[in-house]
């Protein structure tokens, strides 16, 4: 989770953002019996139904949302792979836009994996901006805070797949219209283009769709990923020290981050608390508690309302 100058990747989804069937057709794959070596074999463009660019492009999403990990032979499913996208998982097909929020915030989160993601997302906060911008942003940061060898084109093309697959297109003929409607992170409104193509907009916002069990299971992976137990709302607002901070990643108002942090602390009582101290709001952690306990809360809630 925190940013280390020398375990970064760029390039590494064949130019490919991620599409809607990938995460549950690649996780399943990798489930079953055997299928800890379905990337390197024969039979993976079969199975998962896609040429062999796609094939690693899936590999590289599931690694960068968390939901596989490299296991002695191949690839393994993660625990939380398993309570989301297991046959008894809370979301295996991806039909809760709070599954979308949750890959949103896994990937952004991951500066090894996905370093383009966490740029823009923690670092980048220009509201307003073309593609040319985001692009030089992103190769000015790598030059400043990258220790490893990395190529300026492959920087710069990963600031494009980063605008592909948050923006929906408009008026811009050059993008694959699979690839636009097929890219479920756009759905989340992060970041929008203008008519014509050429200015993007990604702006801080109330996020009501954001659900409460999301935004909490980030805020608790960032208490446990620093093994603190009190923290500045500023730094949940505004990525510091390398960490990520939910609400730059989830491009939230600061009015909105504290609405939040409030419906949090009224829904699960006893965990969470805001305090001043010496002028300063800071969140303190009351009771030690597991991340997955706030996505439980989510999935379990929205099961008994279905089911109402």
């Amino acid at each position: 989770m925190k940013f280390n100058p020398i375990k970064v990747a760029f390039g590494r989804h064949e130019t490919f953002a991620l599409r809607y069937s990938w995460l549950t057709k690649g996780y399943q794959a990798v489930s079953k019996p055997k299928g800890n070596s379905i990337f390197s074999s024969d039979e993976a463009t079969v199975v998962l139904g896609v040429g062999k660019n796609m094939v690693n492009a899936i590999r590289y999403w599931l690694q960068a949302a968390q939901l596989i990990a490299p296991a002695q032979s191949g690839f393994e499913t993660t625990p939380l792979g398993d309570k989301i996208f297991g046959k008894k998982g809370f979301d295996p097909y991806l039909e809760d836009e709070a599954t979308i929020w949750l890959v949103h915030w896994l990937i952004a989160s991951n500066p090894e994996l996905a370093t383009g993601w966490y740029w823009f997302f923690n670092k980048f906060h220009k509201p307003e901006f073309t593609s040319q911008e985001a692009a030089s942003a992103l190769l000015e940061f790598a030059k400043q805070n990258i220790q490893s060898k990395f190529s300026a084109t492959t920087v710069k093309q990963d600031s494009a797949i980063v605008l592909r697959m948050y923006a929906r297109s408009k008026g811009n003929t050059r993008t694959p219209i699979e690839e636009v409607l097929d890219s479920p992170l756009s759905l989340l409104g992060l970041i929008t283009q203008a008519p014509g193509g050429r200015t993007y907009y990604s702006r801080a916002l109330e996020r009501d769709a954001l659900p409460i069990g999301i935004f909490g299971f980030a805020i608790a992976q960032v208490f446990e990923a620093m093994h603190i137990s009190e923290l500045p709302i500023e730094d949940l607002m505004y990525a510091k020290g390398g960490y990520p901070a939910p609400g730059a990643v989830f491009r939230l108002t600061e009015n909105a981050m504290i609405t939040k942090l409030e419906r949090l602390i009224h829904q699960m009582p006893g965990i969470f608390e805001i305090r001043e101290t010496a002028g300063i709001h800071q969140v303190y952690l009351l009771e030690k508690i597991e991340p997955m306990e706030f996505l439980e809360f989510h999935y379990q809630d929205q099961l008994q309302e279905n089911v109402a």
